[in-house]
């Protein structure tokens, strides 16, 4: 056996210290490696052999790789090649579209830890649009406010927990608190930063979908990271053109779906926006049928010679307590930080959300489930931090989202495509969410313990229960990292 280390992330500005020592070498490329790579398929030769060739012959590995990636069509190659982009100064709304890219990944300046300064982006389309002015005023106003409420905030989270306030150790946690609940009233609009780390296929479909977007800060995006990676990396990031496919097809899906209410939703007489009631932020939509039998079958499928269907028949055999102690077989030894085993993928459950910005911007990093949205919607209400109205400023805060509502109309009228730069992290959306059983638990470990953000917790506590109602012994062990140690003395029965 041999374990070669190939390559490993270097700032770039180490890179270009080295270009400037040594002008002749241009083997300062993760193209080398995609070429070598490429080649283990094809040459017997050792793999660090293959690296050695590429690295003295760049130009060849970079033909080596149009070949193999834009004619032959073998683009996970590409994926040997990461890169690791800063991107500062932009929106959090333009943040979302970028995260919409699941195989990368982001660290994201946190409006939980970092006491914001009043910066924010004010879009081409608002200011060609004559709208910049009130725009601004509104902002100005969220931004007001949201210092003001951060400091009552404050002065509140010390006094409720004076245990904690007495040691100063504790001061950035309870002054996160009064943050992560202040940021509801800021914009969509304000300024915030990421590092991100992404291989070139992906990279590359981030860059065609964001020159498909109809917002003119994504469109710059897109160029500003093609610029970056075409500057050390020409041979493996091609297709970037803004398509018909990205560009059209949701506002095409977009007028079916309004054709199709207007001829069948309104002799109904009902409205379009359905409320939310206050228990119906949480709905399941679907689940696996028979997920407990199925989830054994799939646990006694991998742990024997018979296939899935001799398997289910065996399950619809069983007895109750027979199902029970085979699940309870693949948990006993789990503790809270094991994931579940991935027989548990084949249960799914389909939930719709109805969340604030906020919660969504924490529920959109589970990239393993399947999330789509729909825009944000003042009609849906606005999510109020219960610590708000604790300090008696739910006035004053439902009167900023009252005029934020207001201006949105405004924009929406005028630049539709811009209008949700305006809204606030309270604003809310309806999100359709499909996990599996595994991703659930996973969701309910991180975002249902004690010290997850509350707005998100209460979402992943809710998933959870109705999740447990319908597949009791898949997510018998489902609950948050500090409950977890409770709930499995009570399964199992130890003390």
């Amino acid at each position: 056996m041999e374990i070669i280390l190939a390559g490993c992330n270097l700032d770039y500005a180490a890179i270009s210290a080295l270009k400037a020592g040594l002008p002749d070498k241009a083997c300062l490329t993760p193209e080398t490696i995609a070429a070598a790579y490429a080649r283990i398929s094809r040459d017997p030769r050792p793999v660090n052999k293959l690296r050695e060739m590429a690295i003295v012959e760049v130009e060849k590995a970079r033909q080596s790789n149009r070949n193999i990636i834009f004619t032959m069509g073998h683009s996970s190659i590409a994926e040997h090649a990461v890169f690791n982009i800063d991107i500062l100064g932009v929106s959090r709304l333009l943040v979302e579209e970028i995260e919409r890219s699941r195989l990368a990944s982001y660290t994201e300046k946190s409006q939980r830890y970092v006491l914001l300064k009043d910066d924010f982006v004010v879009p081409r389309e608002i200011k060609e649009g004559g709208l910049e002015a009130d725009f601004v005023s509104v902002i100005g106003e969220q931004n007001h406010f949201y210092h003001k409420l951060y400091e009552s905030l404050r002065a509140y989270v010390f006094e409720k927990h004076k245990d904690l306030a007495d040691n100063p150790a504790n001061r950035s946690l309870l002054e996160g608190w009064a943050k992560e609940d202040a940021r509801y009233i800021i914009s969509l609009a304000t300024e915030t930063q990421l590092g991100m780390t992404v291989n070139a296929r992906s990279l590359e479909l981030m860059i065609r979908r964001l020159a498909s977007s109809p917002l003119s800060e994504a469109r710059e995006a897109s160029s500003r990271l093609y610029e970056v990676a075409l500057n050390i990396a020409p041979s493996l990031i091609r297709y970037v053109e803004p398509t018909d496919y990205d560009r059209l097809t949701r506002g095409e899906l977009r007028e079916k779906a309004d054709m199709i209410w207007a001829r069948m939703g309104n002799c109904n007489g009902k409205g379009k926006t359905s409320l939310p009631c206050d228990d119906k932020d949480v709905v399941l939509i679907h689940a696996t049928p028979d997920a407990d039998d199925r989830l054994a079958a799939a646990l006694l499928h991998s742990s024997s010679d018979l296939s899935i269907g001799q398997c289910i028949g065996i399950v619809k055999q069983m007895t109750a307590e027979e199902k029970e102690a085979i699940v309870k077989t693949a948990c006993r030894h789990m503790r809270s930080y094991d994931s579940v085993l991935r027989e548990f993928e084949y249960v799914d459950l389909h939930f719709e959300l109805i969340i604030s910005a906020t919660c969504f911007a924490q529920l959109k990093r589970h990239r393993m489930a399947t999330i789509t949205c729909q825009d944000y919607n003042p009609e849906l209400g606005a999510t109020v931090p219960p610590a708000v109205c604790e300090v008696g400023m739910e006035t004053a805060f439902r009167e900023i989202i009252a005029r934020t509502d207001e201006t949105y109309g405004k924009l929406k009228e005028s630049v539709p495509a811009a209008a949700a730069y305006v809204l606030t992290n309270a604003h809310r959306r309806r999100v359709s969410m499909k996990v599996n059983a595994r991703e659930l638990y996973h969701i309910s470990r991180l975002r249902g313990d004690q010290y997850a953000q509350w707005d998100i917790r209460q979402t992943a506590m809710k998933m959870t229960e109705l999740g447990r109602k319908v597949m009791p012994l898949t997510l018998m062990l489902a609950a948050g990292k500090d409950d977890f140690d409770s709930l499995y003395r009570q399964v199992f029965k130890v003390c």
